[in-house]
């Protein structure tokens, strides 16, 4: 394309899939007018507006406010929980605890994605109470670990959920767990294809078997930290089964 001096030109680039050639060229036929393509821009604009309009703040900082404002909300549910990408992680994979943080943060904008975060990673809930730490719903492979903050996450969002809602029929919804071989003793972690179990449960009783696996003592009744990537110091001290607790951990969302 050649520009004349002071002329310019609107082009449209664009990038997707579609489920048929035809339907790729019909959606070709339609953008190459600009018209439809600024229209669809604007459409666009309105409905992220309308979700992260809905709560600003005033700071004395201008670039808080620009923050707070939008972004931050806009990379979190973009970002973290359509894309689930990031600079420092870009697997594309869900993780059980990682979507259930961010889902409690949308709660605001968002009335219905915590509630659809709780069902779905309900059922990436093992048999035995343990949960998958991340998978991939194309391929339903995930990895089975020995973490022992994953599956208190449940319950904590399901506790957020009914004490920002007050819906506690979210309890009685019925979901599938998924099943596959435990780890042994000298297994810290498992990659491996775990298929959805016959045994179903309502929410609730999906808490209570993660409370139960959590419920681990050790010879002096104090509880065992087991393994984790949420402190780096702390990652595997615990992954033998040994290990007691000994510090307070501190959530901040």
């Amino acid at each position: 394309m050649e520009l004349e001096e002071y002329e310019d030109k609107k082009i449209v680039l664009m990038l997707g899939e579609e489920e048929s050639r035809e339907k790729i060229q019909n959606m070709v036929q339609k953008y190459k007018n600009i018209e439809n393509t600024l229209g669809e821009l604007r459409k666009e604009k309105e409905y992220w507006q309308n979700i992260l309009r809905k709560i600003q703040v005033k700071t004395p900082v201008e670039s808080n406010d620009i923050m707070l404002n939008g972004w931050a909300m806009y990379q979190t549910i973009v970002c973290r929980l359509y894309a689930r990408s990031g600079y420092y992680q870009s697997g594309g994979a869900f993780g059980f605890r990682d979507q259930l943080q961010d889902a409690t943060a949308t709660k605001f904008n968002m009335e219905n994605t915590l509630k659809e975060q709780i069902l779905k990673h309900s059922k990436h809930q093992f048999e035995e109470g343990d949960v998958e730490h991340w998978w991939h719903d194309e391929t339903k492979r995930g990895i089975r670990t020995k973490f022992s903050d994953d599956l208190l996450w449940l319950v904590y969002c399901v506790c957020e959920y009914i004490e920002f809602t007050g819906d506690y029929s979210i309890l009685d919804e019925v979901t599938p767990y998924i099943k596959g071989n435990t780890l042994s003793d000298n297994e810290d972690e498992k990659y491996d294809l775990y298929e959805e179990s016959e045994k179903t449960d309502s929410i609730y009783n999906h808490c209570i078997n993660a409370i139960e696996k959590s419920l681990k003592f050790g010879e002096n009744g104090l509880p065992k930290i087991g393994s984790g990537d949420w402190n780096d110091g702390f990652s595997t001290v615990g992954n033998k089964g040994k290990r007691r607790k000994c510090m307070a951990r501190i959530f901040l969302i």
